[in-house]
C-alpha cells in the first residue's frame, strides 16, 4: 500500500490507484502525469522501461508513487502479471486506462491477413486483455472507471485506415456493451475518440488544417474529465462527432467530406 499522506481535498482523485497502457510516451504519458496532478498513484504500463522511469520520476516529484511495469500488452499473461502486481502494491486498482495502440494503415486491396492480425493484436485484443484482468477486482470491490482510447476511425472509417479502422471498431464497440453491463455493478467506462494526435506514432503523416493534429494533452485532459464527470464518451476535438454525426445521416456526404478535403492525410514528403 501507498505510504500515508495528508489529505488534499482539492485533488479530486486523490490516492486513486490507476493502471495507464502505452505510458511511455505520447497519449499515455500524458494521461500518467495528468491523473497524478489530480492526486493518483500510477502503475505505468509499456515496453520501454527507461521511458517508463523517466515518467515515474516526474509523477513522483509531484508525491504520488509510480509502479514502472515493463507489460508487453499483446500478451495476456503479462497484462494480467501487471494487474496482479499493481494489486499487490497498492492494494487495489480504482482507474484503468486502455490506451496503447500502434496506427496500421494499408489500402485495402493490399492487405494481408498477417496485417489484419496485427492491427487487431495491437489495437483491438491489447484493450480487451487489460479490462478482462481488471474486471475481477473492480467487480469485486464494487467500483471503478475503465477509460478506453479508440479513435474517431473507430466511427468512421477514412481511406487507407482500414486494418486500424477495424480494430477500433471492434474495440468501440465492446467498450459500448461494457457500459451498459456494468453500469449497475459500480463500475463508469468511458470511451474516448481522438482525432489526429500529434504523436510518433503518425510523426509520418501531413494532415489538412481543417484535422490538424491535436496535443497529447488534449486528449489527456479529455481523459481526466471522463473519469471526474463519468462521461459515457467524449471526441476529441469535439468537431470529430459532427463528422460521425454526419456519416449516421448520409455516409455519402460524410464520404465526400473526406475526400473533399483529404481528411485521411497524405505520406509527408521526406528529403532525398
Amino acid at each position: 500500500m501507498p505510504a500515508a499522506m495528508p489529505k488534499d481535498t482539492s485533488l479530486p482523485l486523490q490516492d486513486k490507484v490507476a493502471i495507464v497502457t502505452g505510458a511511455s510516451s505520447g497519449i499515455g504519458r500524458a494521461t500518467a502525469i495528468a491523473l497524478a496532478h489530480k492526486g493518483a498513484h500510477l502503475a505505468l504500463a509499456a515496453r520501454r522501461a527507461n521511458l517508463l522511469e523517466e515518467v515515474a520520476g516526474e509523477i513522483q516529484s509531484y508525491g504520488r508513487q509510480a509502479l514502472v511495469m515493463p507489460t508487453g500488452i499483446r500478451n495476456p499473461s503479462q497484462v494480467k502479471a501487471l494487474v496482479e502486481c499493481t494489486i499487490r502494491h497498492f492494494g487495489r486498482v480504482d482507474i484503468l486506462v486502455a490506451n496503447a495502440g500502434v496506427y496500421v494503415r494499408s489500402p485495402a486491396q493490399e492487405i494481408t491477413a498477417e496485417i489484419i492480425e496485427n492491427a487487431m493484436q495491437a489495437n483491438f485484443y491489447a484493450g480487451v486483455y487489460a479490462i478482462l484482468a481488471v474486471l475481477p477486482s473492480m467487480l469485486a470491490q464494487r467500483s471503478g472507471q475503465i477509460v478506453v482510447v479508440t479513435s474517431v476511425d473507430g466511427r468512421k472509417g477514412m481511406p487507407l485506415d482500414a486494418p486500424y479502422a477495424s480494430a477500433k471498431f471492434a474495440l468501440t464497440g465492446f467498450a459500448e456493451v461494457l457500459r451498459q453491463e456494468v453500469r449497475d455493478k459500480g463500475i463508469y467506462v468511458s470511451t474516448i475518440l481522438p482525432g489526429r494526435v500529434d504523436t510518433p506514432m503518425i510523426d509520418g503523416l501531413r494532415v489538412p488544417r481543417v484535422s490538424a493534429k491535436i496535443p497529447a494533452q488534449a486528449v489527456a485532459e479529455a481523459i481526466v474529465k471522463a473519469i471526474l464527470k463519468r462521461k459515457p464518451e467524449m471526441f476529441v476535438p469535439s468537431s470529430g462527432r459532427l463528422l460521425v454525426f454526419v456519416n449516421t445521416l448520409s455516409p455519402r456526404l460524410a464520404d465526400w467530406f473526406v475526400r473533399r478535403f483529404r481528411l485521411e492525410g497524405q505520406p509527408e514528403e521526406r528529403p532525398q
